[in-house]
């Protein structure tokens, strides 16, 4: 370090050692303040806890290596990011009305919730659907419900999320089928599919098969699309569903990287190369409630990505090395007591993460801990993005937040702590090993139980849950009921698909589809096929089961 530097950060720290001295007296309202992923956070930062002469390689320009400041130049004065409410329930019929009213209401794309027997590749009638039908997403069986979901929404225009994961290449398929129908090819698709059957298998437990050839189908999805959909992000690799299973924020960040890194070596292996699926990866994050924690995590997701693309995977394209990211405020940060109050959550949350620079948002209603959002939740959690991007100023400056002492020691922090659990996953042999020894789990687990913990003993306060509770509090509001004549209705509808369609053709597919699978030969085509001939996601679900197996988690013993 040259004298500069160095007679400028001695006299910083001695003033700053000389404040301390002249405050340690002062009384703080407690001991020691802390964050989800960090022990202690310090009273005040100064310039001594950044290096100013790494500024270029640790936090540069917006559209510029590493990609601290964001992954594009103007970020949200060229253009805002994507207002994606999540929504989808009961039958395609009813998805397809929410749909229309989200896109009256000025949303700019969609994003699809399945039920859970479509996430898991079973029928609506199948015994193992019963009583998840059209519950907490729209229920899809065949390619004639996709078309109804999607009528009158033109493809070529609106960009689609799917939350979808074991069964990707199935719904994608048949979203490709749909778009054919309304006669616009595969490469004028833009969208996302979730495709990550990994953080299944930690967090959610919506997998049907085994970790290997679940990461061969999300391989094949992902070399169709880039041959096939350049424009289509063919995997959004999740840390949302992480978080909200109890992670910390450095958790979620470690265990979506060892994630994501297997992913990218399965698709080197299948032969697409790092600098064409990096292009087309996309992520979600979830965003809690420490504010300052949550803008440095983007900060350090993009920088640690970056540098993972260009010195593991050895990309060269620059598009190749920016991690473009969905949010979605915390779901689990919500409460049932006080309801009105998640409004203020889901709002803070949301500027987080605009200050911290994701490309889509999605907020959590303030009525989801109680149903399925009305209405009026999705309307109130729109207008406070539209409020946010052209109310508050925070979209006319990229980065505001860049050269805040406190947050640099944030971003560097959280940076530190993850690459120590990514280290200790590496050491395991990778995600895919870490996952099958139950580690990731435990470790999630762990933090969970701690923060729930913290709660109980009122170490961390919940506004209206462990504190601030009046005896007066707010009525429950008018909350969302599926209609389960809904659920008669798509069991008809399903029933009416097997006997208008060409069943001998259904059952050559099929055939053709389980001879693939018992080699190694790229699915997409005959699941392609299957899904053009109305064969059911059932269906095919249960044609790979038979050769792929049905996952079971580990047993503790």
């Amino acid at each position: 370090m040259n004298n500069k530097y160095a007679n400028k950060e001695q006299k910083i720290l001695e003033e700053l050692e000389g404040w301390r001295e002249r405050n340690s007296e002062r009384k703080e309202r407690q001991d020691q303040f802390n964050t989800s992923s960090i022990d202690e956070i310090p009273s005040i930062s100064a310039p001594i806890d950044t290096n100013e002469e790494s500024y270029l390689d640790n936090i540069g320009f917006p559209g510029e290596y590493p990609f601290t400041r964001g992954v594009q130049h103007t970020m949200y004065r060229g253009r805002l990011w994507s207002m994606r409410q999540y929504a989808g329930f009961g039958t395609p019929e009813e998805t397809n009305t929410k749909f229309r009213y989200l896109l009256s209401q000025g949303q700019t794309g969609l994003s699809v919730a399945f039920d859970l027997p479509t996430q898991l590749g079973y029928n609506s009638d199948d015994p193992e659907s019963v009583g998840e039908v059209g519950k907490v997403g729209v229920a899809i069986d065949s390619l004639r419900d996709m078309e109804v979901a999607f009528e009158g929404i033109p493809l070529d225009k609106v960009s689609t999320s799917m939350t979808i994961n074991a069964p990707a290449a199935v719904l994608v398929a048949m979203y490709v089928a749909v778009a054919e129908k309304q006669g616009v090819s595969p490469d004028q698709l833009t969208g996302t599919a979730q495709n990550d059957v990994l953080k299944e298998y930690v967090a959610r437990g919506t997998y049907i098969f085994p970790p290997e050839p679940s990461l061969r189908l999300a391989a094949d999805l992902v070399a169709y699309c880039a041959e096939k959909m350049p424009r289509f992000n063919s995997i959004s690799i999740s840390g949302y569903h992480l978080r909200d299973a109890g992670s910390t924020a450095a958790q979620e960040i470690a265990f979506t990287f060892a994630n994501a890194i297997a992913y990218g070596e399965a698709f080197t292996k299948r032969g697409v190369q790092p600098d064409i699926w990096g292009q087309r990866v996309s992520w979600i994050f979830n965003t809690h409630n420490n504010f300052l924690e949550e803008i440095a995590k983007y900060r350090a997701l993009r920088r640690m990505w970056a540098r993972i693309m260009k010195e593991q995977f050895g990309a060269e394209n620059p598009r190749a090395l920016m991690l473009r990211t969905h949010s979605q405020t915390g779901g689990s940060t919500l409460t049932a007591q006080q309801p009105l109050n998640n409004i203020v959550r889901a709002a803070y949350q949301a500027l987080a993460a605009v200050l911290g620079g994701v490309q889509s948002l999605a907020l959590s209603t303030f009525d989801e801990a109680l149903s399925l959002p009305t209405d009026e939740a999705q309307r109130i959690a729109l207008r406070t993005q539209q409020i946010i991007a052209h109310e508050t100023g925070i979209a006319d400056a990229i980065d505001p937040l860049a050269g805040s002492y406190h947050v640099e020691w944030l971003t560097d922090k959280l940076e530190e702590n993850a690459l120590a659990y990514m280290a200790e996953i590496d050491q395991l042999g990778g995600a895919v090993a870490a996952i099958e020894a139950g580690v990731i789990q435990r470790e999630i687990a762990k933090a969970s139980y701690e923060s729930q913990l913290a709660v109980e003993e009122k170490k961390e306060l919940v506004v209206g849950v462990n504190s601030f509770k009046d005896g007066n509090e707010d009525p429950s509001p008018a909350i969302f009921r599926v209609n389960r004549n809904s659920v008669d209705q798509q069991k008809i509808s399903l029933e009416k698909i097997r006997k208008e369609r060409d069943n001998s053709k259904v059952k050559k597919v099929l055939a053709e589809l389980k001879s693939k699978a018992s080699g190694s030969d790229d699915l997409m085509l005959p699941i392609l096929d299957a899904v053009r001939s109305y064969a059911t996601v059932g269906e095919i679900c249960d044609a790979l089961r038979t050769e792929f197996g049905s996952y079971s988690p580990p047993v503790e013993i």
